[in-house]
């Protein structure tokens, strides 16, 4: 299918063939007829790619004091790699469309085929042939709105918003600042409500549109009369409420609005303006409420919300972003709003170019609401793409899933081994598209199956969300495929024993991304020990930093939390060390009333060993950020090995200290180890039944947990 596409790093736009997204759980698949470009909003963004270097820093300051903990965290070589994989990616633009539903597995049932629908949702309702769409941000169409109209669904939703913030009542009268798309619908949204519209812009040319569209009155913001024009527009008591929906880097819109606002009056932005609050000579004296309007509404940044398809009770959340989107479709079909006015320009999506031209003032046509049409074409449907026919090699892999952690640590050390790239799989293709150019895949898709039937393909490396990875290996594994899963290999007891049924009956490998354990300094120590007939002391600290409750990781459906995501490393480099098998575990974790924290991913854990040794692990998200993130020290016969947080080692012996050198966490080894022993006919790097019992020894934390009782650990079913 064709996308309009973006490459973050040159900003050059050009539309694309790329595979049809996939259709998951909760999501609709929709062909679109016509999509909306937000002049304003995508103006922006498009800058922002086109800007240098130095430029997208300056624009993006938040991004740049990231990159700068980062390289505290995991060194200079570590980030400059994550910066390289963002900034070489590829953009999807628009995010207002509308369409007809090709399929849908939303959880109520509510689409079927050939409904007519309006979606929004930046990444989910782009400039493409074909999008999948969260079930909560898609809305049907009235028969008597067209595609164009509807089109526009998600920015009269985010205008609708605005005025709810600003809660207008019959024959109030309201500014709106800046005319532009948001400012036009909002000024007819105000008017359908009853009010007295006044509007105010930089441009003559939309103030004469919002003059014959929706505004009483409208001025520009340069003119000499302006300030005594709205005085006599209220009577001179000033506007019940301003909504501001230009955008400008000027502080001179919030003076303004404060200045015309009467006391006790509303200001709403909408817009992304400069907010300089001035305490004086309006704010404070006049008592003036300024409100922020969050997009389409309640569930904006959501992930429960737009991702997951949880919708909030309609009792107490009357109005959400579906519902907005709802609300502004039925005022279209009673024509309370008309946008075919606001409609300047129809681009075919092949012409995106021409369109975005005129977007960035290339031009100098005047322009507001400008769409991109779609036609009706079989091919589009395609989930696979073949970009190359590079010969294969012994090893030919596919990778299922690709995201940032795969691009900068599986897939360059797989190409850099002599292994084929053959097939790369991602839920979006755009994607897809990005990762297959970049690294030379022979083809890509969004079809897990397109890799797993394929029979040139014998290793499949596995990097989706957590949630996926058992059913995947287990597919994969049918189909004869060498597997490499990022970890965890299950996140329930019941995914963990399927994969156990079919790898016992599997001759494939099975190997999960336990990459500490193949770091050099770890070896290093791990020889060390070698021959100690001792039970071992380790302990490990982990100042891991919080990630937010909203994050997937957290989500126990999808991401398993960090206990079964991430404490996984550190019990089975415990594993590594003592050469035993976990028997038993406990743990305690924080009490706390602070919503924002997780108290499960503050943790002191004891594990014990077969042959008798004994892990401590803390792990903790409520430290500061300036702390190294890993220490791991390691106690026996005398002898204590330190590495700290991979940056280097130390070894204590005879009262000597050695300083042991660190490379990394020894990613690059762990793929190399695990092709070789494809290449050699090797057993796994790592055995199954460690692979299983370090799996099985987070669950039975969890248990601990509850039941506040140690839980014994067993690889028996």
């Amino acid at each position: 299918m064709k996308q309009l596409i973006q490459n973050f790093k040159t900003g050059e736009l050009y539309v694309d063939e790329v595979p049809v997204p996939s259709l998951s759980h909760g999501t609709v698949l929709v062909e679109n007829e016509f999509s909306l470009i937000s002049a304003g909003t995508e103006r922006s963004t498009v800058k922002v790619a086109q800007a240098s270097i130095l430029g997208k820093a300056r624009q993006r300051p938040d991004l740049v004091a990231q990159v700068m903990q980062n390289i505290k965290k995991e060194g200079l070589s570590a980030t400059l790699t994550k910066v390289r994989t963002k900034l070489d990616s590829l953009k999807a633009l628009g995010y207002s469309t509308s369409g007809r539903v090709i399929a849908s597995s939303d959880t109520h049932g509510n689409f079927k085929p050939g409904d007519r629908v309006a979606c929004g949702g930046q990444d989910y309702a782009s400039h493409a042939e074909i999008v999948a769409i969260p079930q909560n941000l898609v809305a049907k169409i009235p028969d008597n709105v067209t595609f164009e109209e509807a089109a526009f669904t998600t920015l009269g939703a985010i205008a609708l918003q605005g005025v709810r913030q600003a809660e207008p009542r019959l024959g109030e009268k309201i500014c709106v600042i800046g005319l532009g798309l948001l400012g036009q619908i909002t000024c007819q949204l105000l008017r359908a409500n009853g009010c007295s519209v006044f509007g105010i812009d930089l441009s003559d040319t939309l103030i004469e549109i919002a003059k014959k569209s929706a505004a009483d009155q409208a001025l520009n913001r340069n003119d000499q009369n302006l300030i005594s024009a709205c005085n006599s527009f209220t009577n001179g008591h000033g506007f019940d409420a301003i909504i501001i929906t230009a955008a400008t880097q000027s502080n001179d819109t919030i003076e303004l609005s404060a200045e015309i606002t009467r006391k006790k009056g509303k200001i709403i932005v909408v817009g992304a303006v400069k907010m300089d609050i001035p305490r004086d000579p309006h704010f404070y004296k006049k008592e003036l409420d300024l409100r922020m309007s969050c997009s389409y509404g309640p569930g904006r940044y959501d992930s429960f919300y737009e991702e997951s398809g949880n919708d909030y009770p309609f009792a107490y959340v009357r109005w959400t972003e579906q519902r907005n989107m709802e609300a502004f479709l039925e005022l279209l079909s009673k024509k309370a709003v008309d946008v075919k006015p606001l409609i300047t320009q129809v681009f075919d999506i092949a012409e995106a170019n021409q369109a975005y031209d005129i977007v960035l003032g290339k031009t100098g046509v005047p322009h507001i609401g400008i769409l991109l049409k779609y036609s009706s074409n079989t091919s589009k449907q395609r989930t696979i793409i073949q970009s190359k026919n590079s010969p294969l090699t012994q090893i030919n892999t596919g990778f299922i899933g690709a995201g940032s952690f795969a691009q900068s640590y599986l897939i360059p050390n797989v190409k850099s081994f002599g292994a084929s790239l053959d097939g790369v799989v991602t839920s979006r293709g755009i994607t897809s598209k990005n990762v297959a150019d970049k690294f030379s895949f022979n083809f890509c898709s969004t079809e897990p199956d397109d890799v797993l039937s394929r029979k040139e393909i014998n290793t499949v490396f596995i990097a989706t969300p957590h949630s996926s990875h058992a059913d995947l290996v287990v597919k994969a594994l049918k189909e004869n495929k060498n597997v490499f899963v990022e970890k965890p290999v299950a996140i329930s007891p019941d995914q963990l024993n399927s994969v156990r049924d079919i790898a016992s009956k599997s001759s494939q490998m099975l190997m999960v991304g336990f990459n500490r354990r193949f770091a050099p300094v770890c070896r290093t120590i791990k020889k060390e020990f070698i021959s100690v007939n001792e039970p071992l002391v380790i302990n490990i600290r982990i100042n891991a930093g919080l990630i937010p409750k909203e994050s997937w990781i957290q989500n126990p459906e999808v991401g398993g939390g960090r206990i079964v995501g991430e404490i996984c490393h550190f019990i089975d480099l415990m594993q590594f060390f003592t050469g035993s098998d976990p028997v038993r575990v406990f743990a305690e974790s924080i009490n706390t009333e602070d919503s924002q924290i997780t108290s499960n991913d503050n943790i002191a854990i004891i594990i014990k060993f077969d042959n008798g040794s004994v892990g401590n692990l803390t792990y903790l998200a409520n430290g500061d950020k300036s702390l190294p993130k890993e220490r791991i020290e390691v106690f026996g016969a005398g002898t204590v090995g330190v590495i700290n947080d991979f940056r280097d080692g130390l070894l204590f012996r005879n009262g000597k200290v050695t300083k042991l050198k660190s490379t990394g966490k020894g990613h690059k080894e762990e793929i190399e180890s695990f092709l070789n022993s494809i290449k050699e006919g090797k057993e796994s790097p790592i055995p199954f039944n460690s692979i299983f019992l370090t799996t099985m020894t987070t669950f039975k934390i969890l248990d601990s947990l509850q039941t506040g009782l140690p839980q014994s650990i067993s690889s028996d079913v």
